[in-house]
């Protein structure tokens, strides 16, 4: 099974709620679900999006698991090791944050074949099921009310084009600002959209379609770049 999971939190801590979303072995969604947290810390609802995951998957099948959140996946597959052989303390000596979601997956992922893929989140050109799982968490957050295939639901979430950006945004940090001239045209990138949205022209764009970034900082038509 491939598998994305993800968790969101509107401000920090705020009203926040979990996502994941199941695919087969091709990478098509089947099954999804999203719960609300009330108010919690975004880690907290990154853990418990993987928590849930695993608890509703089948551990004899080798599981393939998307994140955004390098904290998540970090705390359950490499700073886990420390903190139980230094008593749960952090390597400054003080309690380990939600310990509790930490031992819960820990245990969730004893005697299973799963595998962890980082990939980034809010990317125009990123992993579709990593989207669905953003969306169903963040929809979650603000509605404070359970949804899924569980719960009914007989669509998979569509991920907006609003919540998509050009770059990560640790790369939007560091990166030097692009200089017009030799060597560069100064135009935005042309990418092949991941899946379908609406550009700023009011007009959908069909995924596989060529987009470009727009002056209004959403993703849209090439020929809607210079008008």
């Amino acid at each position: 099974m491939i598998a994305a999971c993800d968790g969101a939190a509107k401000k920090n801590p705020g009203p926040a709620a979990w996502g994941w979303v199941v695919a087969d072995a091709d990478g098509t969604p089947q099954r999804w679900e999203a719960g609300p947290l009330g108010v919690a810390t975004n880690n907290v609802a990154e853990l418990t999006a993987l928590a849930e995951l695993l608890e509703a998957t089948d551990a004899s099948v080798p599981l393939e698991v998307r994140m955004d959140s390098t904290y998540a996946m970090q705390a359950v597959t490499t700073w886990i090791k420390n903190w139980k052989r230094n008593g749960w303390l952090t390597a400054s000596k003080k309690p380990v944050a939600n310990r509790e979601l930490v031992i819960r997956i820990d245990e969730l992922l004893t005697g299973r074949e799963v595998t962890f893929r980082h990939v980034a989140a809010h990317r125009a050109d990123g992993d579709l099921l990593n989207a669905i799982a953003d969306i169903a968490a963040s929809d979650a957050a603000e509605s404070q009310e359970p949804a899924g295939t569980a719960h009914g639901s007989t669509e998979i979430p569509q991920p907006r084009a609003d919540r998509f950006t050009a770059t990560p945004a640790a790369a939007r940090k560091t990166a030097p600002a692009r200089k017009s001239g030799s060597g560069s045209s100064g135009k935005a990138p042309v990418i092949k959209a991941k899946f379908a949205g609406r550009c700023s022209c009011g007009q959908p764009y069909a995924a596989g379609e060529k987009i470009t970034k727009l002056a209004s900082g959403g993703w849209g038509h090439e020929a809607c770049a210079s008008s």
